[in-house]
Protein backbone atom coordinates (compact mmCIF):
# COMPACT_ATOMS: atom_id res chain seq x y z
CA UNK A 1 0.00 0.00 0.00
CA UNK A 2 2.84 2.46 0.72
CA UNK A 3 4.43 1.99 -2.69
CA UNK A 4 1.10 2.40 -4.46
CA UNK A 5 0.29 5.58 -2.54
CA UNK A 6 3.66 6.99 -3.60
CA UNK A 7 2.98 6.04 -7.21
CA UNK A 8 5.85 3.56 -7.50
CA UNK A 9 6.52 -0.15 -7.34
CA UNK A 10 7.76 -2.01 -4.26
CA UNK A 11 10.99 -2.79 -6.11
CA UNK A 12 11.67 0.88 -6.86
CA UNK A 13 10.84 1.79 -3.27
CA UNK A 14 13.30 -0.84 -2.03
CA UNK A 15 15.98 0.57 -4.34
CA UNK A 16 15.40 4.13 -3.11
CA UNK A 17 15.39 3.10 0.57
CA UNK A 18 18.51 0.99 0.04
CA UNK A 19 20.29 3.84 -1.71
CA UNK A 20 19.34 6.26 1.08
CA UNK A 21 20.57 3.81 3.72
CA UNK A 22 23.86 3.35 1.88
CA UNK A 23 24.37 7.11 1.50
CA UNK A 24 23.59 7.76 5.17
CA UNK A 25 25.83 4.96 6.45
CA UNK A 26 28.78 6.04 4.30
CA UNK A 27 28.26 9.68 5.30
CA UNK A 28 28.25 8.76 8.98
CA UNK A 29 31.33 6.58 8.57
CA UNK A 30 33.39 9.19 6.76
CA UNK A 31 32.24 12.20 8.78
CA UNK A 32 32.07 10.68 12.28
CA UNK A 33 33.85 7.35 12.60
CA UNK A 34 37.01 7.92 10.55
CA UNK A 35 37.94 11.27 12.15
CA UNK A 36 37.37 9.83 15.63
CA UNK A 37 39.50 6.82 14.80
CA UNK A 38 42.30 9.08 13.62
CA UNK A 39 42.08 11.22 16.77
CA UNK A 40 43.25 8.26 18.82
CA UNK A 41 46.64 8.48 17.11
CA UNK A 42 47.24 12.22 17.72
CA UNK A 43 49.25 11.93 20.97
CA UNK A 44 51.49 9.16 19.59
CA UNK A 45 54.92 9.60 18.06
CA UNK A 46 55.30 8.99 14.31
CA UNK A 47 56.52 5.40 14.61
CA UNK A 48 53.70 4.43 16.99
CA UNK A 49 51.15 6.07 14.68
CA UNK A 50 52.41 4.10 11.69
CA UNK A 51 52.53 0.78 13.54
CA UNK A 52 49.17 1.38 15.24
CA UNK A 53 47.40 2.23 12.02
CA UNK A 54 48.95 -0.76 10.27
CA UNK A 55 47.89 -3.10 13.07
CA UNK A 56 44.33 -1.82 13.05
CA UNK A 57 43.98 -1.79 9.26
CA UNK A 58 45.73 -5.10 8.56
CA UNK A 59 44.64 -7.18 11.55
CA UNK A 60 41.85 -5.45 13.46
CA UNK A 61 39.34 -4.65 10.75
CA UNK A 62 39.43 -8.00 8.91
CA UNK A 63 39.45 -9.93 12.18
CA UNK A 64 36.42 -8.02 13.41
CA UNK A 65 34.46 -8.59 10.23
CA UNK A 66 35.31 -12.28 9.92
CA UNK A 67 34.76 -12.84 13.64
CA UNK A 68 31.30 -11.30 13.43
CA UNK A 69 30.43 -13.40 10.40
CA UNK A 70 31.70 -16.53 12.15
CA UNK A 71 29.60 -15.87 15.24
CA UNK A 72 26.52 -15.25 13.10
CA UNK A 73 27.02 -18.42 11.06
CA UNK A 74 27.62 -20.58 14.13
CA UNK A 75 24.44 -19.26 15.71
CA UNK A 76 22.38 -19.71 12.54
CA UNK A 77 23.56 -23.30 12.12
CA UNK A 78 23.25 -23.95 15.85
CA UNK A 79 19.68 -22.74 16.32
CA UNK A 80 18.40 -23.37 12.80
CA UNK A 81 17.44 -19.96 11.43
CA UNK A 82 18.29 -16.30 11.48
CA UNK A 83 15.03 -15.52 13.27
CA UNK A 84 15.90 -17.94 16.08
CA UNK A 85 19.46 -16.60 16.28
CA UNK A 86 18.37 -12.96 16.51
CA UNK A 87 17.89 -12.86 20.31
CA UNK A 88 21.32 -14.42 20.78
CA UNK A 89 22.86 -11.92 18.36
CA UNK A 90 21.14 -9.08 20.25
CA UNK A 91 22.61 -10.34 23.52
CA UNK A 92 26.08 -10.59 22.02
CA UNK A 93 25.67 -7.09 20.56
CA UNK A 94 24.68 -5.78 23.99
CA UNK A 95 27.79 -7.30 25.60
CA UNK A 96 30.01 -5.92 22.83
CA UNK A 97 28.46 -2.46 23.16
CA UNK A 98 29.09 -2.52 26.91
CA UNK A 99 32.77 -3.33 26.44
CA UNK A 100 33.03 -0.85 23.55
CA UNK A 101 31.65 1.87 25.81
CA UNK A 102 34.15 1.01 28.56
CA UNK A 103 36.98 1.02 25.99
CA UNK A 104 35.95 4.39 24.60
CA UNK A 105 35.85 5.91 28.08
CA UNK A 106 39.27 4.46 28.88
CA UNK A 107 40.68 5.75 25.59
CA UNK A 108 39.19 9.19 26.25
CA UNK A 109 40.92 9.33 29.63
CA UNK A 110 44.23 8.22 28.17
CA UNK A 111 43.86 10.73 25.32
CA UNK A 112 43.21 13.59 27.76
CA UNK A 113 46.22 12.60 29.87
CA UNK A 114 48.48 12.41 26.81
CA UNK A 115 47.26 15.76 25.51
CA UNK A 116 47.80 17.41 28.90
CA UNK A 117 51.28 15.91 29.11
CA UNK A 118 52.19 17.12 25.63
CA UNK A 119 50.68 20.54 26.39
CA UNK A 120 52.73 20.90 29.56
CA UNK A 121 55.97 19.93 27.85
CA UNK A 122 55.46 22.29 24.90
Amino acid sequence: PIAASLGTTPLMLAVVVGAAQNILSKSAKYSLFDPCKEMAYIPLDQESKTKGKAAVDVVGNPLGKSGGALIQQILIFGVGSLAAATPWLAGILGVLLFFWYKSVNSLAGQFEEAMEASGESA
